[in-house]
């Protein structure tokens, strides 16, 4: 594997330059390659400097379905909500991207809430072609509060959009713009798993989280019962997903 270390040989450079799946670096003095200090649950990540631009290069842990991760970070490019994925070396098993800064935040203030509600509703309008994801394929709950939760959101009509599905503070850059990042669990889902995740990752209090629901929804009714059941569900999907990794927020029920 070409990026299997934390720091590239000389001959490593050459091949990127003279192979037609690396054609962006062939004109490009490399400066630097280093690993990020913020590292994903699923990826190995590096950033990349050459005399005329930055990367991001993100070696998978694991081979999921790429293909639609990298179409669909730059569905989200095109509404400057994301960085642009470059190449997807399948072989090599990694995504090259631009390179984008910005801050992770951990506590967010009323005006950071209200920009972010809005940039997650500009996500949610991107129309995709993909079926959507009912979440209970995806693990099978324990827990009889969660199999209730699931009753509670059938008994409405799904709200299908072209969801982040892991926003958590370690994949949302602030600056001048609200841009997320990693966009391997990326589809269609109803949107208030997007929802819940910023609720239960950010530990909104009362107050935020109405400040947050009402930017997002504006003028168009919040679904509570909705809400609280997918608060029981996105907890219990992670919690078993991911069990006592350091996601930040998540609590047990």
């Amino acid at each position: 594997m070409i990026f299997s270390k934390p720091l590239l040989k000389l001959n490593n450079y050459i091949k990127w330059r003279q192979s037609s799946n690396y054609y962006l670096f062939k004109n490009q003095k490399i400066d630097s390659y280093s690993l990020l200090k913020e590292q994903g649950h699923c990826n190995i990540n590096y950033h990349l400097k050459t005399s005329q631009k930055e990367y991001l290069i993100r070696k998978f842990k694991y081979s999921n379905q790429r293909e639609a991760e990298f179409k669909i970070q730059n569905m989200a490019y095109k509404k400057a909500l994301s960085s642009k994925a470059l190449i997807l070396d399948r072989s090599n098993n990694l995504m090259i991207c631009e390179f984008i800064e910005g801050v992770h935040h951990y506590k967010l203030t009323q005006q950071e809430l209200k920009r972010l509600a809005v940039t997650l509703k500009k996500l949610h309008s991107i129309k995709v072609q993909q079926q959507p994801n009912t979440l209970k394929r995806n693990f099978k709950p324990k827990h009889k509060k969660v199999h209730d939760a699931f009753k509670v959101i059938d008994s409405f009509k799904p709200e299908y959009v072209l969801g982040h599905n892991d926003l958590h503070p370690r994949n949302i850059l602030f600056g001048k713009k609200i841009k997320f990042i990693d966009w391997e669990y990326a589809g269609k889902t109803d949107r208030y798993f997007d929802l819940v995740a910023i609720i239960i990752e950010f530990k909104l209090n009362r107050k935020d989280e109405t400040t947050f629901l009402h930017t997002y929804f504006s003028k168009n009714t919040i679904n509570y019962k909705k809400l609280e059941a997918f608060k029981v569900v996105y907890q219990a999907l992670w919690r078993e997903w991911f069990g006592k990794l350091d996601r930040g927020q998540i609590s047990t029920i």
